[in-house]
């Protein structure tokens, strides 16, 4: 009866022990379909092509980013002193400014702010558009179509940041953007660890976000 009772001890110790490996084992896919997932999407980020110089156009979209103290964050300065380079030098004659309150303290809105740095650089006020509700890299470009529209502008450039231009782009595909072109560049104040890190979250948000829109439940 000993052995008996050996292999009964034995047989209900594996079965015990089934729900763990099962637990483990989708644990580990999880796990490696998550690095597979940050990889191809480092892989978006990094690998976007925006080298090509900007056209002409008739106006950028200059998507927002965080206030500090009513003023523009330094990563933000950059975005507008890369739209403020574009205006410059001739390609776009107006810029639309676009983004809402930030819910850091700030009592302007991010266009507000942004107007407020491009005034103080010189650059016309009539020649700024502001879009005042936008939370989002979706809203910054759902909002911003129809000012576009209303000004007959149908060229557009798109100013951002390098880790941020393959998410805008894509986002601005699946809002039928039909006459525009990313203005990207690299930051210099910005750390590319952090950023990305973050940027990955944001994608994976966002490529969700694509899928409940695309079966209508957006």
């Amino acid at each position: 009866m000993k052995p008996n009772n050996r292999r009964g001890s034995s047989s209900r110790k594996r079965k015990s022990a089934r729900p763990w490996l099962l637990l483990f084992r989708l644990m580990s896919w999880c796990i490696v379909a998550g690095v597979f997932w940050c990889g191809y999407l480092l892989y978006l980020i990094n690998g976007y092509d925006y080298s090509r110089d900007a056209p002409k156009a008739d106006a950028a979209i200059v998507l927002g980013a965080a206030l500090w103290n009513d003023m523009p964050s330094p990563a933000l300065k950059e975005r507008l002193d890369s739209a403020y380079g574009l205006y410059k030098e001739g390609k776009v004659g107006k810029l639309i400014l676009t983004g809402g309150l930030d819910g850091n303290g700030s009592k302007l809105t991010e266009a507000e702010g942004m107007r407020n740095y491009l005034v103080a650089l010189g650059v016309p006020e009539d020649k700024l558009l502001l879009e005042l509700k936008a939370r989002s890299t979706y809203e910054n470009l759902l909002f911003s179509k129809p000012i576009a529209e209303a000004y007959d502008l149908d060229r557009l450039l798109i100013v951002t940041h390098d880790y941020h231009a393959s998410r805008a782009d894509e986002i601005a595909g699946f809002l039928d953007y039909s006459n525009y072109t990313m203005a990207a560049f690299p930051s210099e104040v910005l750390n590319p660890v952090k950023n990305e890190s973050r940027e990955v979250l944001a994608y994976t948000k966002w490529k969700l976000d694509e899928l409940l829109l695309s079966l209508g439940a957006g």
